[in-house]
């Protein structure tokens, strides 16, 4: 039996502006990755997707960011390792307040946007992140690229690792994502993502945008909350796993 865990970033909104539909997509993962109030979010909407964790039975994680909400946390910026240490710890500190006040245990954190790509390749950064992780709660699990200096970092820390892929974005050679500004970054048929994922649960294998192989063992697989199509493509995951004999589970399950 093939087990995977299915994520979405979700509490992406703010203030009068509606990002993505997350009671939606909710209801059909297993874990939710939930801004921080850098890139998204705010303390309304944080305590709202608590809520909705607690009432769905989905895993709850912490999402942080930079501090960009104009940029949506995509756009890299300069730190040393001690700043985004601290701003890793601000941002899970705030979202901790509201899982412990809903009643609801954190199960992981998953760094956002510029700041996980950043750290799947810069060894410093991603050991920084995961300091702060195993000194706020070392039960956490970090989530990050397959393959990526965040799973070795988070490893040499002490902490549970798990590995992220992605359905709906392309691969370059080297196992990290191709830029979003780049032709081909994000893949809009839901067919031809459907069936890279298939395979990464049970071959661990993806094509990457060069055409080479690259191996890879997922323990979980994203789809963007805030894609228009994003109900409709987590709807046709959960078709596809059952089809294919791929039990959904959240992180904790899967690394039983």
């Amino acid at each position: 039996m093939y087990k995977v865990d299915l994520n979405s970033d979700l509490g992406e909104a703010y203030g009068p502006y509606s990002i993505g539909t997350d009671k939606e997509i909710i209801s059909r993962i297993s874990s939710a990755n939930i801004a921080c109030g850098w890139h998204g979010g705010d303390p309304l909407v944080m305590d709202e997707t608590i809520g909705l964790c607690k009432e769905y039975g989905v895993a709850a994680g912490a999402h942080p960011g930079f501090n960009d909400l104009m940029g949506f946390g995509r756009r890299n910026i300069s730190v040393s390792p001690k700043e985004a240490k601290a701003y890793l710890k601000y941002q899970l500190g705030a979202l901790w307040a509201f899982a412990k006040a809903g009643g609801v245990s954190l199960q992981h954190v998953k760094p956002h946007g510029a700041l996980y790509n950043m750290a799947a390749v810069d060894m410093a950064l991603a050991k920084a992140l995961a300091e702060a992780v195993y000194e706020v709660e070392p039960d956490l699990i970090f989530l990050g690229l397959a393959n990526s200096c965040m799973i070795t970092a988070a490893k040499e820390c002490g902490l549970k690792t798990a590995s992220e892929v992605f359905a709906d974005r392309a691969y370059k050679c080297d196992g990290t994502l191709v830029a979003r500004t780049k032709p081909g970054a994000v893949i809009h048929d839901t067919e031809v993502c459907i069936s890279r994922v298939v395979r990464m649960v049970k071959e661990n294998k993806v094509r990457a945008i060069s055409g080479e192989d690259i191996d890879l063992k997922p323990d979980s697989v994203c789809v963007h909350g805030d894609t228009p199509k994003a109900v409709e493509f987590v709807s046709a995951i959960r078709r596809a796993f059952e089809k294919e004999g791929i039990e959904m589970q959240n992180l904790k399950g899967t690394m039983r």
